[in-house]
């Protein structure tokens, strides 16, 4: 057995696992998965798309290998969405465009191949060479995560209470924001916050955090089901990027650069290369840390990171950590003037300060490691391989002894060499027999799934027959069991109606006992004398007539209170002076048939403002001496009002009788006159 393989950690040393995937099948998508846990490999069996992300979020490896990502065609994003946190999408032939086959990267790094087109051999071979550092990860994530922290729940509708509950969450969602703001202080991560005021509070904040979601976990945690919720989401790339797996595999085609970084409002960046000589020179206002990294991942592959001050600012490590490269720290803070001798030995000139901070920096770097990159490169040019001087030199920066470097790339440029002369212009096969393969896998699958259904409707039919015989045999006792769960759904359903009428009863009780209390505090109010309780209506209708009647009574000799008599006509006045009340008081002026059909029938009427109306809810009262008197004083003006109009009424007839015999006696004159006349 191989000795195990161990992922290094500053703090541990842990064995890692990482799966090996490659597909078997197109339609349907299916997969073969081997595992490569502390050395050991192991067969895990066939999965489809569904199954592989649940087995994955299961086990949560370090690593999932593949030999090319476009494997999992459509379902690539969802597929790095699924992924746990921590765990690794890699793609073991390189970058795209730059990718080896499988066998060659085998035989380079000493591992026995077979059968080339056994999706299971594939899956092996892409799981070895995860576990020797070898491929690129695929990045669907900038290092940037949102982080939004708002309330939890709906606050409805309501009043004080709601309003209350409220605030409260708003300001849980404030403390909530500062305990985030202050973690991530505390843990040197960059961020900028927007916030929402609202009731002293905040209604929301959502964090821009300069991380990845690795770095925040155990620091941040998401919250859901409670009055504030945090979510976390990292912010995905537009394009995948691909960083290599382990620090060696990035110098093999790609240039080696020192790149220097002047991090701020203003980001300058300057890269040079293992020769000294200036490669990029640039400065961009607020630039992000995933446009950052594409722009040197477009410029090389860093093997220094350099700032000019000390210490080292948490832009510039992360951009570090990123590239997995060393980290250049100046003993103490580079001044101006040692900048601008650095320039001036330089021979260039830049266009603002971070260009001139960002160049000294990578500068420095290359000055200081100048002696040992000439060594390096008058040894390369004496054993013939100045053309790999680059990549010599990256791996000496990264620890290798010069010995081991030059090895390292001798022995990789052999599996090229016999890659390109097995893959000469000869006819290429290879596409047309692995299709056969798929097929032939289809094929099999396919009557294995035959067989195993027809197994299944063999076993269908004696269930079935089973079930049959059990149905026979029961059946006296399935009727019986129908018949007393009818009898109980019968009687359910009966003590659910009793249930609603004993609610109503208590209700209706309910009712009643307000309306005693009401009829006693106006019992009460009428016996002791000193005033006289008055029977309230909203509005003087029919509706409300019959209300009053059914809750309190109306008897002879009641004195009623109208809050709004508007509308009401004749009809419903003479009902009132039917049922003889004593009065009627109303907020309101009455309607003029109201007004005259209660004048007629002598039943006086009066606004609350007239006899200062104490009124509380539905209770009203009026002081008995003030009711008497405004009685007293209204009927009596009401009898002088008709002693004058009958005086009026009997001058008039004695005057019309007077007009009448006059004309009568002169009609009979003129009849007399008329005879005499005609007797002469």
């Amino acid at each position: 057995m191989p000795p195990p393989t161990f992922l290094q950690n500053p703090q541990r040393v842990r064995p890692i696992l990482i799966l090996g995937v490659d597909v078997i099948s197109e339609h349907p998508k299916r997969f073969a998965v081997v595992s490569w846990f502390n050395g050991r490999l192991e067969r895990k069996g066939e999965f489809t798309l569904y199954r592989l992300i649940r087995f994955i979020q299961s086990k949560r490896p370090d690593i999932v290998a593949m030999d090319s990502i476009t494997e999992l065609g459509d379902d690539l994003r969802r597929f790095l969405r699924a992924l746990p946190s921590g765990t690794k999408l890699v793609q073991v032939t390189g970058r795209p465009g730059e990718q080896r086959s499988l066998q060659s990267l085998a035989r380079e790094h000493g591992i026995r191949t077979f059968d080339r087109f056994d999706p299971y051999e594939e899956a092996k071979l892409s799981a070895l060479l995860a576990s020797k550092g070898v491929g690129y990860e695929v990045l669907a994530f900038e290092d940037e995560v949102i982080i939004r922290v708002t309330r939890g729940r709906s606050h409805g509708k309501g009043g004080w209470s709601q309003d209350r509950y409220r605030k409260r969450v708003h300001n849980l969602v404030r403390d909530k924001v500062r305990e985030i703001e202050e973690s991530l202080r505390r843990a040197d991560i960059p961020f900028d916050l927007e916030t929402e005021e609202k009731d002293y509070g905040l209604a929301k904040g959502e964090f821009k955090v300069y991380a990845s979601r690795e770095e925040l976990a155990g620091l941040i945690r998401p919250m859901r089901g409670g009055d504030v919720e945090v979510r976390i989401q990292p912010v995905e790339r537009a394009e995948l990027g691909f960083a290599p797996l382990k620090g060696e595999e990035a110098v093999r085609e790609r240039k080696s650069i020192i790149v220097g970084i002047d991090p701020g409002i203003t980001v300058g960046i300057a890269a040079i290369d293992l020769s000294g000589r200036i490669v990029a020179l640039h400065s961009q206002r607020n630039m992000p840390v995933g446009e950052v990294f594409r722009f040197i991942s477009e410029i090389g592959h860093p093997v220094i990171v350099a700032t000019d001050v000390k210490p080292a600012p948490g832009f510039v490590e992360k951009i570090a950590r990123s590239f997995k490269a060393s980290l250049f720290v100046p003993r103490e803070s580079l001044r101006v003037e040692e900048k601008n001798e650095l320039l001036r030995n330089l021979g260039i000139s830049v266009d603002d300060d971070h260009q001139r901070d960002a160049l000294a920096a990578a500068y420095k770097a290359y000055l200081r490691l100048k002696p040992k990159l000439e060594h390096v490169e008058a040894r390369l040019r004496e054993a013939g391989l100045s053309r790999k001087a680059d990549e010599v030199k990256a791996l000496v920066i990264q620890g290798y002894n010069l010995g081991e470097a030059m090895q390292r790339v001798t022995l990789r440029e052999r599996p090229r060499e016999e890659e390109e002369h097995e893959e000469g212009p000869s006819f290429d096969v290879r596409p047309y027999i692995r299709r056969i393969r798929e097929l032939e896998r289809r094929i099999e699958f396919l009557e294995r799934e035959n067989a195993e259904l027809r197994e299944v409707i063999k076993e269908q039919k004696r269930v079935i027959g089973r079930l049959e015989r059990r149905i026979a045999d029961y059946d006296e006792e399935i009727r019986r069991k129908v018949l007393r769960e009818r009898e109980l759904e019968a009687k359910v359903k009966r003590i659910e109606v009793l249930e609603k009428q004993l609610r109503e009863a208590k209700a209706v009780i309910e009712r009643l006992g307000r309306d005693l209390v009401q009829v006693k505090r106006m019992n009460v109010v009428e016996i002791r004398g000193s005033a006289v309780p008055l029977k309230v209506m909203n509005v003087l209708s029919w509706r409300e007539l019959e209300r009053l009647e059914r809750e309190i009574g109306i008897k002879r000799g009641d004195v009623l209170f109208v809050v709004n008599p508007a509308g009401a006509g004749r009809a419903i006045a003479e009902e009132l002076v039917e049922k003889g009340i004593k009065a009627l008081i109303t907020e309101k002026p009455l309607p003029g048939p109201v007004r005259n059909v209660l004048r007629e029938a002598h039943v006086p009427f009066f606004t609350g403002d007239e006899l200062d109306v104490k009124r509380v809810d539905e209770f009203a009262v009026v002081e008995r001496e003030t009711l008497e008197r405004a009685i007293e004083e209204l009927l009596a003006r009401w009898e002088e009002e008709d002693r004058e109009r009958e005086a009026e009424r009997l001058l008039r007839l004695v005057e019309e009788y007077r007009i009448e015999r006059m004309k009568e006696l002169r009609r009979k004159a003129e009849e007399e006159a008329r005879a005499e006349h005609r007797k002469a």
